[in-house]
């Protein structure tokens, strides 16, 4: 299938240039019981390439996130997936890990406000739980609808599936109205550029930012209702 094939490449051109930025939070699951059930849980799915936990673009989100949520709590749980070059084998290893996150924490904390995200490949994981709106890979490995109430806000950065014209934000019935799908400049995985460069910096274009600044506004009901794609932002 040529587009399957398009995303495989973009992929591997995303793991070119990966930071080497451990993670702040290694593997988590849900909350044990309800007594500990913060107000937010963020389930971020790092880029190709980078070290276990929440990747650097992760833990600059889950940052400004807990800075613009102020005293809300927020824990953030990193999807546990190999993000190798592997694409056919790593992304669907996310997307279980992800998913089944997602769905444990809907279950043992009903009242949590739940956030998906990932990077590059982690972008490519979440479109699989969120309905594999760009029928690319052949499978996609969407959660049950009813989850869909529990997930507050989804922000990918990076999302191959934007090379082939297609995003999460305008594609998914469930989870578009809810996410932010941010493309920086000419990067190469998600548009039709040729920036190699642009696809390290989503934290240096304010990308980053921007997707938490979404997200917090979706979080306390004053973000816009339409889904929100950027692919015109220059490196910072």
């Amino acid at each position: 299938m040529l587009d399957q094939h398009i995303v495989r490449r973009t992929l591997l051109l995303g793991g070119i240039g990966a930071f080497a930025a451990a993670g702040l939070v290694g593997p988590g699951t849900a909350a044990a019981n309800a007594d500990s059930c913060p107000d937010v849980q963020v389930v971020f799915a790092r880029g190709t390439a980078e070290p276990a936990g929440l990747g650097r673009e992760g833990e600059a989100f889950v940052d400004d996130l807990r800075s613009d949520l102020g005293s809300q709590s927020v824990v953030a749980s990193a999807v546990n997936y190999p993000a190798s070059y592997d694409f056919l084998q790593s992304a669907p290893a996310g997307a279980s890990d992800a998913s089944a996150q997602v769905q444990g924490i809907a279950n043992s904390c009903p009242n949590t406000k739940i956030v998906l995200g990932g990077y590059s490949q982690g972008a490519a994981v979440v479109d699989l739980i969120a309905g594999d709106p760009a029928q690319t890979f052949g499978f996609g490995q969407p959660m049950p609808a009813d989850v869909a109430n529990h997930v507050a806000a989804v922000a990918v950065f990076g999302n191959p599936a934007g090379h082939i014209g297609k995003n999460l934000a305008t594609s998914s019935p469930l989870y578009g109205a809810k996410t932010i799908d941010l493309c920086n400049g000419g990067d190469p995985i998600c548009s039709g550029g040729d920036d190699r460069a642009a696809h390290s910096q989503y934290v240096e274009s304010g990308l980053v930012s921007q997707g938490a600044n979404f997200v917090a506004g979706r979080l306390s009901g004053d973000a816009p209702s339409n889904p929100v794609i950027d692919a015109s932002s220059t490196v910072g």
